[in-house]
C-alpha cells in the first residue's frame, strides 16, 4: 500500500490492512514491533549476514547510546483538538514527499536477500519515498533506477582516491536522475568491528557490495591498467576458501561466469577497490570542489559537532546527515539524537538537516523532527524487512514506521509536520 493512498489518515490505513487481515487469518509477514522484526530477522541471515547488518564498532556502546538518547526524551500529547486530517508530508530539494522518511544507503544488501537494492529500490518506489543508493551496493545504480520509474532516488558517495572515480559516478547519479547526493564523510576507514573482525569476514572482499565499481567505465580502466602495470599481487595459498572467495568474485563481475573465470579482471578489481575505494586524507578542501563536480544538491552524511555544521554551511553545500553510521565506526561516540540537539540551533533552518543512526519506530521519527531535522533515514529496520520478505518486507516495514509516526503525530494533537517542535518533548 503506497502511503499516498491515504493521505489523511496513512496510520489508520495500515492498521486496517493488519486488522482485515487479522479476521482472514492471517498475521503479518513483518513484525510491527522492531524487537520481533530483530529477532526473526536474525533467524532468517546467515551468521556473515547478520555480523555485517547487526554490527557495531567495539562493544557496541555507540548504537546503545543511540537507543538510550530516544528514550530521554518524551512525548508531551496535547487533547482535544481536531487531528481527523493529517498531513505527514514534507518537502526535500523541489520535491513533495508523503512523509519524512528515507531509506539510509546500506552497503552490501544482497547479504540480506539476493535481490537486495533492486529490490529496496522498488520498496521504495511503491511507498514513494527516496532511496538513498548505496556506493557500496550489490547492483549498478542504472538497475535500481531502472525499478522505479519517476520515484525519488538519491546517491551517495564515498569519495575515493581517484577523482576521475568521483566525478564519473557523480555524473552517472545525475543521468539515473537523483535528486541529491550524500558524500559518507565518517567512513573513510572501516572501524572496528568485532562481529565481523571474530568471523574474518568483509563482504567487499569476496566481490560483494562493488558494483557501482565494477559497472562503472573509469574504475574498469584503472583495474585494466594495474593489470597492465603487472601491480604486485598478494600470494595467496589455495585453500578451499580461497576458491570459494574467488568464485564469489567472478560471480559477481560483470560478464559469463567462464570467461570471467579465466580472467584477471575480477580478482584485481576487488583489489583495486579495496586500494582506492575511500580516501583518509578528505578535508573541507575537496568538498569545496563539489560544486564544480556536480549540479546535484549535496548533503554531508557524518556531522556530529556543531562547529562542523558551522562550516558545512560555510562551505555552501546543501545539508547535513547528523549520524554515527549506525554505531558502526566509532564505539562510544556521542548519539546522534544528542548531536541533532546541540547542532539544530546552529544550522537554525538555513539549510536541510536529516537524522540518521538508531530510528527504529515512529515515536523516533517524531522525536527527530520535534528536535530539529527536516527527515529521517531508516537503516537496519528496512534491512530486517528485506531479509524476512524482499521487497514485500522493505515496503511493510517502512510503511509500519510511517503508520505509526501518523498516529504519534495525531495522538499527539499535532495534524502537520510543521506544527511539531521541541515544546512537544520534555527530558525524561
Amino acid at each position: 500500500m503506497a502511503v499516498s493512498e491515504n493521505q489523511d489518515n496513512p496510520g489508520r490505513a495500515r492498521q486496517n490492512v493488519i486488522y482485515r487481515d487479522g479476521v482472514l487469518g492471517r498475521t503479518p509477514t513483518v513484525p510491527t514491533d522492531f524487537a520481533t522484526l530483530e529477532r526473526r530477522a536474525r533467524r532468517k541471515m546467515s551468521p556473515k549476514a547478520w555480523a555485517y547488518v547487526h554490527g557495531g564498532a567495539g562493544l557496541g556502546r555507540t548504537m546503545q547510546a543511540n537507543r538510550e538518547a530516544f528514550d530521554s526524551w518524551q512525548i508531551v500529547p496535547r487533547v482535544l483538538r481536531d487531528v481527523s486530517r493529517r498531513d505527514i508530508g514534507v518537502e526535500l530539494f523541489g520535491r513533495r514527499l508523503p512523509a519524512p522518511v528515507l531509506l539510509a544507503p546500506v552497503g552490501a544488501a544482497e547479504l540480506a536477500h539476493p535481490e537486495g537494492d533492486v529490490a529496496i529500490a522498488a520498496a521504495a518506489a511503491e511507498l514513494r519515498v527516496p532511496y538513498i543508493f548505496s556506493n557500496q551496493g550489490c547492483a549498478p545504480m542504472e538497475d535500481s533506477a531502472a525499478v522505479m520509474g519517476d520515484a525519488p532516488r538519491w546517491f551517495q558517495l564515498y569519495w575515493s582516491t581517484d577523482d576521475e572515480l568521483v566525478d564519473s559516478l557523480l555524473h552517472r547519479a545525475e543521468k539515473i536522475g537523483a535528486d541529491a547526493v550524500v558524500v559518507t564523510l565518517d567512513t573513510t576507514m572501516l572501524g572496528w568491528r568485532p562481529e565481523d573482525l571474530n568471523l574474518g569476514s568483509l563482504p567487499f572482499a569476496q566481490g560483494q557490495g562493488i558494483a557501482q565499481y565494477t559497472s562503472d567505465p573509469v574504475f574498469r580502466r584503472i583495474v585494466r591498467d594495474r593489470i597492465a602495470a603487472a601491480v604486485a599481487k598478494p600470494d595467496v595459498k589455495v585453500t578451499l576458501g580461497a576458491i570459494r572467495s574467488l568464485v564469489s568474485m567472478t560471480r559477481r563481475f560483470p560478464g559469463r561466469f567462464l570467461d570471467n573465470l579465466r580472467s584477471p579482471e575480477p580478482r584485481a578489481a576487488v583489489e583495486t577497490f579495496l586500494d582506492i575505494y575511500s580516501r583518509p586524507s578528505l578535508s573541507w578542501s575537496d568538498i569545496e570542489t563539489l560544486r564544480e563536480r556536480t549540479s546535484l544538491p549535496v548533503l554531508l552524511k557524518g556531522v556530529l559537532h556543531p562547529d562542523d555544521a558551522r562550516r558545512a554551511l560555510d562551505t555552501g553545500v546543501d545539508g547535513i546527515v547528523v549520524s554515527n553510521h549506525g554505531g558502526r565506526q566509532v564505539d562510544g561516540s556521542v548519539s546522534a539524537l544528542d548531536a541533532l540537539a546541540d547542532i539544530a540551533p546552529v544550522v537554525d533552518g538555513r539549510m536541510t538537516v536529516l537524522l540518521d543512526s538508531g530510528i527504529r519506530t515512529g515515536a523516533d521519527v517524531f522525536k527527530s523532527l520535534a528536535l530539529g531535522a527536516d527527515a529521517v533515514t531508516l537503516g537496519r529496520p528496512h534491512l530486517y524487512g528485506l531479509a524476512l520478505a524482499g521487497r514485500e518486507g522493505v515496503r511493510d516495514a517502512t510503511a509500519n514506521v510511517i503508520a505509526e509516526f501518523d498516529l504519534t503525530m495525531g495522538l499527539s494533537g499535532l495534524t502537520s509536520v510543521g506544527e511539531i517542535n521541541r515544546d512537544a518533548l520534555r527530558r525524561a
